[in-house]
């Protein structure tokens, strides 16, 4: 699977919040980013029904080192 890069624009403060709790959780910023995504792609396709296609949101994301 093909690896993309999207670029955001985010509030500084939000940042730093979002790299608190990426530390907290033992990840980056880019893979709590990623878990906050599949989360969010796992909760609609509960609302929803799956969303077709062969894409695997988890495949992208570390554990948690805890």
């Amino acid at each position: 699977m093909a690896t993309k890069s999207v670029s955001i624009r985010i509030e500084e403060e939000m940042l730093k919040k979002l790299s608190y709790i990426a530390d907290y959780e033992g990840r980056s910023v880019n893979s709590q980013v990623l878990v906050l995504i599949r989360e969010n792609i796992q909760s609609f396709e509960e609302s929803n029904g799956a969303i077709d296609g062969s894409i695997n949101p988890t495949l992208n994301v570390k554990p948690t080192k805890k």
